[in-house]
């Protein structure tokens, strides 16, 4: 049992397949905005389009696509949404190719990829329940939040240098064969994808309704959502524009910056590794709101970084925020799939995907009129004071007055759920 999980043979496939997808999203978050700022000559406001665009459609779909998917077999969500981002983004390096490639086709590029992320991204948070004991979810996340922690070191550094020696294009199209692999890998799992136990349907509305009544009514549950929505707008602004900061104010090359985020996300590797282990020793509900804290002091660091010396505090914050993202999505990710019921996951994965991620076409148009009225280095300090403010959720909620999630362990025992 020395690899635990890893020698579980449809977990290991799984988790080849996050890798790559992890891969494929993270070149894609750092290459995108480079090949339209560089090649495209893009502006701060059509960087912020396009990071809109990307997630425009957990607004508009991610509560519906939570019923689809309670109804749909997951496995074959998830190889469909793969096989069609890598479908989109292919199209960018044959495009350029032909020297066709124009903004409005990266916009029709992320927007696509955006709706087939939200397919994705639901089917992926309830599948893992399917294919492991309940007792293993809190590894098997940690271990998925392991690929996030790779991806964010490694394919940055890959992705600015790819952009430097070959150009956007490549490193785009390089996303896109990520894409097909982890596709290839899903594939291969043996356990059956069984369709969801038959049931009466209920109006798509009721259904959508079932997973928020469920969140909303979960003190716990309510506490992340509320922490999720306020931290999603305030990372927007540093996602959208931190690219164009070390290139336009810090003067960094294309693989100076990668090499740069590179080197500051193995915080993130760290928290992977530590997550189980800080949890029992500090408690997973402490370490919860804590971990909220210290990703809002990781972010307060980042607008110091300036040419010199003071580019360490680039890498120190992300560090900083790296450990802190990392550790507190494995206990509130673990904590959300043992007390919801089986017929719930779909939509209560949707309802949380909803609340994280649908703010951020807000938060990214929102970077674009800042940055033009705060310029890059405020909205950056606004980013790290919001994400700061954004703890008091967690602080002021039920977890401060607990140091454990027993509830958790006691209803995967049991198999009741809290109300």
């Amino acid at each position: 049992m020395r690899w635990g999980l890893l020698g579980h043979g449809d977990f290991r496939r799984l988790w080849l397949a996050d890798a790559l997808s992890q891969f494929g999203d993270r070149i894609n978050l750092l290459a995108v905005p480079l090949l339209a700022a560089i090649t495209l000559r893009a502006t701060a406001w059509q960087v912020s389009v396009l990071r809109t665009l990307e997630t425009l459609a957990y607004l508009l779909l991610a509560l519906q696509v939570g019923a689809w998917t309670d109804r749909m077999r997951k496995r074959r969500v998830l190889v469909a949404a793969d096989a069609g981002r890598a479908v989109a983004f292919g199209s960018v390096p044959v495009a350029a190719a032909f020297g066709v490639l124009t903004m409005p086709q990266l916009y029709v590029v992320v927007a696509v990829a955006g709706v087939l992320s939200v397919f994705f991204e639901v089917a992926h948070r309830t599948y893992l329940p399917s294919l492991v004991p309940r007792a293993q979810l809190v590894e098997g996340n940690a271990r998925l939040q392991a690929n996030v922690s790779v991806a964010a070191v490694a394919a940055p550094g890959l992705s600015g240098w790819l952009v430097q020696l070959f150009g956007g294009a490549t490193a785009v199209g390089v996303n896109a064969v990520s894409f097909l692999w982890s596709a290839a890998w899903l594939r291969r799992i043996r356990a059956p994808d069984r369709l969801p136990e038959a049931r009466a349907r209920a109006p798509l509305r009721r259904e959508i309704g079932d997973g928020l009544r469920f969140v909303f009514r979960h003190p716990v549950l309510r506490a992340i959502g509320a922490h999720d929505v306020c931290v999603s707008v305030c990372q927007q602004f540093q996602i959208t524009v931190a690219a164009l900061f070390l290139q336009r104010e810090v003067h960094l090359s294309p693989g100076l910056i990668g090499l740069l985020q590179a080197g500051g996300l193995t915080g993130a590797v760290l928290g992977a590794a530590v997550a189980r282990r800080l949890g029992r020793r500090l408690g997973e509900a402490r370490l919860m709101w804590i971990s909220a804290l210290a990703w809002g002091v990781g972010y307060l660091m980042i607008p110091l970084t300036t040419p010199g010396w003071g580019l360490a505090w680039y890498p120190v914050g992300n560090f900083l925020t790296g450990m802190s993202i990392v550790v507190l999505n494995v206990h509130q990710l673990s904590y959300r799939q043992a007390v919801t019921p089986e017929r719930l996951q779909g939509r209560v994965a949707a309802t949380s995907a909803f609340l994280y991620f649908a703010p951020g076409p807000v938060g990214s148009a929102l970077a674009g009129v800042l940055a033009s009225v705060a310029g890059l280095r405020g909205t950056l300090w606004l980013a790290g004071a919001g994400v700061a403010a954004s703890a008091l959720w967690l602080v002021c909620s039920p977890l401060r007055r607990m140091r454990r999630l027993p509830e958790a362990y006691e209803e995967e025992r049991t198999g009741s759920h809290a109300t």
